[in-house]
């Protein structure tokens, strides 16, 4: 996981030169009049206290519908567990892909304010609607000699899909944005708020794990005891109160604007055309068009995706008319996005295992014993607390512990580099479905040992408590992975392009679900042929989710071994002017 030492001499802004500031004004950022901001009367702690509470209840209503999603499907709507699977991680992948859509709108036109404004109230129409499909009554019974069971109208089930995609929409807006912005709050130029500005994605995603914690223990037990449209109405009604928080802190907030009118997005895609269109000339750097722009190409990854340089050549169409050059400045960027795609790849790994806890984890706590004393059962969903738990126990721990320990041995202001922080949780994180495979095998044994392999809806004489390993060591690995991608993509792009970066982040986690969903389908296709037992049957006794965490485990092996290839050739992108 070390980096080159290459990469580590710079490889965070705050351990870049910092800029002196002779006074109190906080340049490249306004105030919500446009006038200057002063750094003691804005941003910082008093305004990421007001966003770190939007996203708590925004995580609360996200994981108020996804957490217990595979339960809904699988009952009220009457899905097998695999097509329920299915359904949860293309869900889950198109909500983690949209990002990328906010992030265009809100780096391009809207701004992040606007866009977490626009976002919020798109997400309290969608879970409104959510809530209606799920009181609406069942108009398709059919009854039998013993019982009559009654299926949602396919009125019903359009309203509830189409209602959970605009959940998605409504995410993929208010994720990147609201992020962005609460980093936003803190200029990297400032000694003491560029220290607090790595300590705010720590403390951010502590939040974000609180809101989690009581969704899960409140929500689940709602939607599995009392009811669906209560356990939606809820998140609902907390994601208005949010929207209310995010507003009162509208008069603190910094706002930054982009000094260069031009769109970002087009300052990148420019270069990819230009070299594009002119890939078939012979171009040096040192030629005389650089000369009479007097731009030179810095030293530093120089060596690196050479084939963009030629966009600073000019180039004619045949006619009068001559091509723009781009900027040095615009190569750079290019590059420095091109940079991040190998390490984005190589996490994919990591976002499979991630999907696993909504559905599958949560379909074998189902089936073991969830007694509380007497007559309570924990519902199977609220067992990805436990996740929550480690991280809002672990986050403190190594923030005040951990990185000051490592700072004291490396020198470093974040203790170690992003890329080995990265590295760390996907360690941790194979170490995890390992232990997943090992209980899930121990618990197939004991169904063949008390003769319950038939009986699917037996409850298997194992405790629940046997699948908190894998919940708590999941819950680390999010600690060091997930927030230092969130750290990484948000201080590895552009400065214009900081909801991209983020949305970046996100899609991982999308692209990872749709991979997760592929996997699934294909081994059920595989495996269920020919008279023989899925490893995905809705018998869980008779499935073997133990071969498929194995699997996940050996996918993991593999890409951690790409990931630590390219991180130690990773050149991390040093604080610029714009």
């Amino acid at each position: 996981m070390a980096a080159s030492s290459a990469a580590s001499a710079n490889d965070e802004g705050c351990e870049a030169p910092l800029l002196s500031i002779a006074d109190d004004t906080v340049h490249n950022f306004v105030d919500y009049k446009g006038r200057s901001v002063s750094r003691s009367l804005s941003g910082g702690w008093r305004s990421a206290g007001f966003i770190i509470g939007v996203e708590i209840t925004e995580r609360f209503a996200f994981y108020g519908i996804q957490a217990n999603l595979i339960s809904y499907l699988t009952g009220p709507l009457h899905q097998s567990m695999a097509m329920a699977a299915e359904n949860v991680n293309t869900w889950s992948g198109t909500a983690s892909m949209l990002p990328l859509l906010g992030a265009f709108v809100a780096d391009a036109w809207l701004g992040r304010y606007r866009t977490i404004l626009c976002s919020s109230l798109l997400y309290i129409l969608g879970l409104g609607l959510l809530t209606l499909s799920a009181v609406l009554p069942s108009s398709v019974c059919h009854t039998t000699e013993n019982s009559t069971s009654c299926r949602p109208s396919q009125f019903q089930i359009i309203l509830f899909f189409c209602s959970l995609y605009l959940v998605a929409l409504a995410q993929g807006g208010h994720k990147p944005s609201v992020q962005a912005f609460g980093a936003d709050q803190f200029d990297v130029r400032d000694p003491q708020e560029c220290k607090s500005r790595s300590s705010f994605f720590n403390w951010w995603y502590f939040g974000m794990c609180v809101g989690v914690m009581f969704t899960l223990w409140i929500l689940s037990y709602i939607q599995d005891n009392l009811s669906w449209g209560l356990g939606f109405g809820i998140p609902c009604i907390t994601m208005a109160v949010g929207l209310i928080i995010f507003l009162l802190g509208t008069k603190t907030y910094r706002y930054s604007f982009n000094e260069n009118k031009n769109n970002p997005f087009m300052r990148i895609l420019q270069v990819f055309i230009a070299a594009a269109r002119n890939w078939r000339m012979d171009y040096s750097p040192t030629s005389s068009v650089d000369k009479e722009l007097g731009e030179t190409l810095p030293r530093r990854g120089a060596n690196q995706f050479k084939f963009l340089e030629k966009a600073l050549a000019s180039a004619s169409d045949g006619s009068k008319k001559e091509w723009a050059v781009c900027n040095v400045n615009q190569v750079e960027d290019a590059k420095t996005v091109l940079r991040l795609v190998p390490i984005w790849t190589t996490c994919l790994g990591y976002a499979i295992v991630f999907s696993q806890p909504p559905t599958f984890f949560t379909k074998q706590g189902a089936t073991m014993d969830r007694s509380i004393g007497s007559g309570f059962k924990i519902p199977a969903a609220s067992l990805q607390t436990f996740i929550s738990l480690s991280i809002a126990i672990f986050i403190p721990i190594y923030d005040r512990i951990i990185v000051p320990v490592a700072r004291f041995f490396t020198k470093r202001q974040s203790g170690i580099t992003m890329l080995q922080r990265i590295g760390t949780g996907m360690i941790l994180s194979m170490v995890a479905v390992i232990v997943a495979a090992v209980v899930e095998k121990k618990r197939l044994q004991l169904a063949i040992d008390y003769g319950l392999v038939d009986e699917p809806k037996a409850t298997v004489p194992m405790s629940v408590w046997w699948l908190v390993p894998q919940y708590a060591l999941l819950g680390v690995a999010d600690v060091f992975t997930m927030v230092g991608l969130q750290e990484f993509f948000y201080d590895q792009v552009p400065n214009g392009l900081r909801s991209l970066g983020l949305s970046l982040y996100l899609s991982i986690f999308g692209i990872g679900s749709f991979l997760s969903s592929f996997l699934i389908s294909a081994i059920e296709k595989a495996t269920g042929g020919d008279g023989h037992v899925s490893w995905f049957s809705n018998n869980l006794n008779r499935a073997h989710l133990d071969y498929f965490y194995w699997l996940l485990a050996g996918l993991s092996s593999v890409q951690l071994a790409f990931y630590l290839y390219f991180s130690r050739s990773y050149l991390y992108n040093t604080e610029r002017k714009f």
